[in-house]
């Protein structure tokens, strides 16, 4: 580590969570003793020293980081396999690499020019999230999920060192798989948090936070709930907490503080995202802060495990997933796009940004083809940006044990009669959580988190910023005025589908103006 009294491995940037540091801490000879900041950095140190750039083969949990070797004179940068962690970089003009877990590490550097990379809104009106390398700033890219970055003598090279594999193993049957599942789960679940910590849990009414709370030792349960009643799950998730014996924490959302607090989403999301949800993520977040640092929460599953009812359609799209399916949402099509916007180029078409992944993906099943692009593309770019940026601005830690290479390694083997059928999604996920959870709950149907968003959003008590937006100098800049205006009239006239497109170009707007205007 140190050689004539220089340190010859530093570690430059750092956030997240080693979930096996136990186990790396006695291979790697790192005290097991020391404060959790010096010996996770410790433990990047030796698993560098001892593995070099194969480093992340060793480890589990959710982090992104950058070492400066300075014997090699070399920066190495990693995002973990599923992206958990965000990590950004930008190459200024004069040959400077900028970089940092927070696009905000990389605005306030020397050389950085500040541009709107303007094509992102077209993917942006389609998927209602920043997918792929680039971001809404020009130049500033992504390392993506998986991948590992060098740069040395001003050059940089990026390698994947992870991508996702399926191959199905036909002989286990269903309760093998869900005896594998609830074993390996048994096994990480000690791992999430030390013995020293308290933590809570995000409670929703489905199954996988509720599987995950019963496999915790946590004694208190987080849900957020609204007034509006066939919006709400939280008497779902209270009943739950009573059958697990845990408390539960209820954070009721109003839309006067749902439609207060967006800007301040968007300024901290650092990219637009129109996920309605995250805005009560937000808030259930600030909520949840006040009484723990650290808190569970249920991702991965879904996408792991055949979660989403759109999986039952996979055999019905067959060979035609490759000309359409390009994740978890696609709102608005070309026809519309081209409508709508002032700058439309033919060529940035969301589809392109799986084209890749289709041809890696020849020969798997279809519902393995819509599951593997909902993860390399969908959990990235919207539900763990929105888990970490949130919980972050909120001073919340949030750690997800169902996200966990051992767990995915599970599905990739899992036939995908196990994980939807006619009847069920998460077949198998399902019947492992009923060994620890009543079969009501185990197999309740997937409502997913619902926001009432479509009703307050056309309400003129609420949307006084929605209109205001829609007819400002910045709409003016990026969208014909009459097309967007009859967008928003059609769904305050009563049709309640355009919800989405309204929200998507709402949120571009809001946070155009807290990083170009303001």
């Amino acid at each position: 580590m140190k050689q004539g009294g220089v340190q010859m491995i530093r570690v430059e940037r750092y956030r997240g969570h080693i979930r096996n540091w136990e186990a790396l801490c006695k291979e790697l000879g790192v005290p097991a003793d020391l404060s959790r900041e010096a010996r996770e950095e410790q433990l990047l140190v030796k698993a560098y020293e001892t593995w070099g750039h194969e480093m992340a083969e060793h480890m589990h949990g959710m982090f992104a980081f950058a070492l400066w070797d300075e014997e090699k004179e070399e920066l190495f940068c990693l995002r973990d396999p599923f992206g958990t962690k965000p990590f950004y970089y930008y190459v200024t003009e004069s040959g400077q690499l900028l970089y940092g877990t927070l696009i905000a590490e990389i605005l306030d550097q020397p050389g950085f020019e500040k541009r709107l990379n303007e094509k992102m809104l077209q993917i942006y009106l389609s998927l209602t999230y920043v997918a792929g390398e680039e971001t809404f700033f020009e130049g500033v890219k992504k390392l993506m999920p998986g991948h590992y970055l060098v740069w040395k003598n001003g050059e940089l090279r990026i390698t994947r060192y992870w991508a996702p594999q399926f191959c199905a193993d036909e002989e286990k049957s269903l309760e093998e798989w869900a005896d594998e599942i609830h074993s390996t789960l048994q096994n990480i679940m000690p791992e999430v948090k030390a013995k020293d910590e308290t933590a809570e849990s995000f409670l929703s009414g489905g199954v996988d936070s509720s599987y995950v709370l019963a496999m915790s030792d946590v004694e208190m349960s987080d849900s957020c709930g609204y007034e509006e009643a066939r919006f709400d799950e939280s008497g779902l998730a209270a009943e739950t907490a009573r059958l697990l014996h845990r408390q539960n924490s209820r954070c009721l959302i109003t839309p006067e503080q749902y439609f207060e607090i967006v800007p301040w989403v968007m300024k901290h999301m650092e990219q637009p995202l129109g996920d309605a949800s995250a805005i009560a993520f937000a808030i259930a977040c600030r909520a949840t802060a006040q009484h723990t640092k650290l808190c569970y929460s249920g991702e991965g599953a879904d996408e792991f495990f055949g979660g989403y009812n759109m999986y039952r359609n996979a055999e019905r799209y067959g060979e035609n997933l490759k000309t359409f399916y390009v994740g978890n949402t696609n709102i608005m099509k070309e026809d519309e796009k081209k409508r709508i916007l002032k700058s439309y180029d033919e060529h940035v078409l969301p589809i392109h940004l799986v084209k890749d992944l289709y041809e890696e993906m020849e020969g798997l099943d279809p519902l393995t083809k819509m599951s593997n692009v909902d993860i390399q593309i969908w959990l990235e770019g919207d539900i763990y940006l929105n888990v970490d940026k949130m919980s972050t601005a909120a001073g919340l830690e949030i750690r997800m044990p169902l996200t966990d290479r051992r767990i995915f390694d599970i599905a990739s083997r899992m036939p995908a009669r196990y994980k939807v059928n006619e009847e069920q999604n998460k077949v198998a996920f399902r019947t492992a959580a009923a060994k620890v959870l009543p079969e009501e709950i185990a197999f309740r149907k997937k409502l997913g988190f619902i926001v009432p968003i479509r009703i307050w959003m056309a309400d003129e008590r609420y949307n006084q910023d929605v209109q205001a937006k829609f007819h400002s100098e910045i709409a003016e800049k990026f969208f014909h005025m009459e097309e967007i205006q009859a967008i928003f009239d059609e769904y305050v006239g009563g049709n309640s589908d355009n919800w989405r497109k309204v929200w998507t170009i709402y949120t571009f707007l809001v946070w155009y103006e807290e990083y170009f205007v303001k």
